[in-house]
């Protein structure tokens, strides 16, 4: 099993366990593992071969370890079977519906002998949810709308979800004899934040090469089904459930192919059309000069057009492709028909920010609330990053299961801080809390506390369900209060768990320009959070943008590539994200006394 079965099926122990009614501790001693195994490059059943001592990595005790261990060994593990056998695995799915959770799900099956999110449509459809005590109609309404938002996401998978069968897949094709380059296009290419499948694009030497390079991918231990099978296409569905579609390509036509499978479709037009315009026939094939002569004759004789009819201009690099129709390249984030090829022509493309770029890191937590890492820790894993400044954001009161601080408690805090910074002056921590907005719009810490933050995040974690007008009107006056310096994950949605709020997000988005609060392009996978077509709604309206990862460990913080990458989908160069400003610059933007 690769890395993400392992987590995989440790998480649905974890779900399983949770529907059951088990220990919380345990519960999230699951949680916690799961989270330590996703961030692991290395493999774990190699590892386990190698006598490696798993329990070395954080959140990994003797269970764990032997859990993967057995999974690695037996390919399933007698816990996960017997859970399986007690709770209905479909119950997973029920629990991340809208309004339900596992509590719920445990309900519905046992008043409904509801067991999958299609039994328990039918059931909110028969008007049945609503006489359970404790659902009621409204509740039953919310649960086929999740319904809905669950079904738009079930047969897509996020980024990160994808990035975990992505490498062990490119390293295994890599490795085959005789082929020169292996890479995948598609929506994964663009980096949006979801795929559908993937669609990966090769070059080898000759059809013998190709024929066993087929034949490789088709044998990838990964592999549960062969969809279709050729000589220069394969599909294949791994085990995950996620489809591969590998095409075999020669090297001539390797960069149009690129362009062609990367998209996106619309994008594609535009570029075909210009060619057109030129004289010129753009396919997954290459650039080829149009022969009207042989065109018409074709026609005529009732032949398919051949795609490769006409003389090559180009098509053996994306670059060569673009200059064909008089542009220069275009990074794949931006190719969305979004005015990516009127900026290109003009010579106006952006210089989109890079990792490269950033010099700290806004929103991370420890174990003062809910993080895994104590605050040195976290000081040392961003000072490892090169990062000149960091904003330590435990949770406010409100959020009690998470341990949140009330105002002696984060003096108590800023004591160890005292403390830690002494021996670290590589680099600037700030005094920060990522503050709750309440149901009223008042937020979770008293003015005079915020008045001693370097830094102040403000965020919803409750009530998503407010009618829309009492959720603008909730944000709107905690983005008005004076001392809040940042809106963080401003929709709260989770991709496949939570849809945004319901609310006027121009309006407040309007707020914060008015009143120089920045919004946070929250970096987790499961947020990305602003979208891409917000963030340039942000970018048209002057909001500084902060890109932040929401680590709840130390190696969470590697996750802001995901937010640098949904910052490049929506054209922010470093000049839009205030975290890529030295220091100095950083603290005036925030008009603090140190910047003087």
């Amino acid at each position: 099993m690769d890395n993400a079965d392992i987590a995989r099926v440790l998480d649905e122990v974890a779900d399983l366990l949770e529907i059951d009614g088990a220990n919380p501790f345990r519960i999230r001693a699951y949680r916690n593992a799961v989270r330590t195994l996703e961030t692991q490059t290395a493999s774990l059943c190699h590892a386990v071969d190698e006598g490696l001592d798993l329990t070395e990595l954080q959140g990994i005790g003797k269970e764990m370890a032997s859990h993967v261990a057995e999974l690695c060994r037996k390919g399933h593990l007698d816990l996960h079977q017997e859970l399986l056998e007690r709770v209905p695995g479909g119950l997973t799915d029920v629990m991340r519906l809208s309004g339900v959770g596992p509590k719920k799900a445990r309900k519905l099956w046992q008043e409904l002998d509801v067991a999958s999110v299609d039994e328990l449509e039918k059931a909110a459809q028969a008007g049945k949810v609503r006489e359970i005590e404790g659902f009621g109609e409204r509740s039953e309404q919310k649960i086929l709308s999740g319904i809905q938002e669950f079904r738009q996401h079930v047969a897509r998978v996020r980024l990160d979800e994808a990035d975990r069968h992505v490498a062990p897949l490119l390293a295994y094709l890599r490795d085959a004899d005789g082929t020169d380059r292996v890479e995948v296009a598609g929506s994964y290419r663009r980096r949006k934040e979801t795929v559908g499948d993937l669609d990966v694009l090769a070059i080898t030497g000759d059809d013998a090469t190709a024929a066993a390079f087929m034949q490789r991918f088709r044998d990838y231990d990964q592999v549960s089904d062969v969809v279709m099978s050729g000589d220069t296409r394969s599909s294949v569905l791994l085990r995950s459930g996620l489809q591969v579609d590998l095409r075999v390509l020669p090297p001539e036509s390797y960069g149009a192919a690129m362009v062609y499978f990367t998209g996106s479709k619309e994008h594609n037009i535009r570029l075909r059309q210009r060619g057109v315009e030129r004289g010129l026939r753009i396919s997954e094939y290459g650039v080829f000069e149009v022969d009207e002569g042989a065109e018409r004759q074709a026609q005529k004789k009732g032949g398919e057009r051949d795609p490769t009819a006409g003389k090559r201009v180009a098509g053996a690099d994306e670059e060569e492709v673009y200059a064909a129709v008089g542009l220069p390249w275009i990074p794949p984030e931006l190719r969305e028909d979004r005015g990516e090829i009127a900026a290109a022509e003009k010579g106006a493309l952006p210089r989109l920010v890079t990792l490269d770029d950033v010099r700290g890191d806004l929103q991370m937590h420890s174990t003062w609330s809910d993080g895994k890492n104590s605050i040195e820790e976290m000081i040392e894993a961003c000072a490892e990053r090169g990062y000149e400044y960091m904003a330590l954001t435990d949770h406010s009161k409100a959020l009690a299961m998470t341990g949140g601080m009330d105002a002696a408690k984060l003096r108590r805090q800023w004591k160890e801080m005292d403390e830690v910074v002494g021996r670290h002056p590589e680099i600037r921590l700030l005094r920060s809390m990522e503050v709750d907005i309440l149901a009223d719009g008042s937020l979770d810490l008293e003015d005079e506390m915020l008045d001693q933050l370097d830094l102040v995040l403000v965020s919803v974690h409750s009530r998503f369900e407010l009618p829309a007008d009492e959720q603008t009107e909730r944000i709107l006056k905690a983005v008005r209060h004076p001392q809040v310096d940042i809106l963080a994950h401003p929709t709260g949605r989770r991709l496949g768990f939570r849809k945004a709020m319901d609310f006027d997000l121009d309006a407040v988005l309007e707020a914060c320009a008015e009143n120089a609060v920045a919004v946070e392009l929250n970096a987790h996978p499961e947020r990305l959070d602003l979208k891409d077509t917000h963030l340039m709604r942000a970018r048209e309206l002057g909001i500084p943008v902060v890109i932040s990862t929401d680590a709840h460990n130390s190696s969470g913080l590697d996750l802001i590539r995901y937010g640098i990458e949904q910052a490049r989908r929506a054209w922010l160069e470093p000049k839009h994200v205030l975290n890529t400003l030295p220091l100095k610059d950083f603290l005036a933007a925030l008009g603090h006394p140190d910047a003087a």
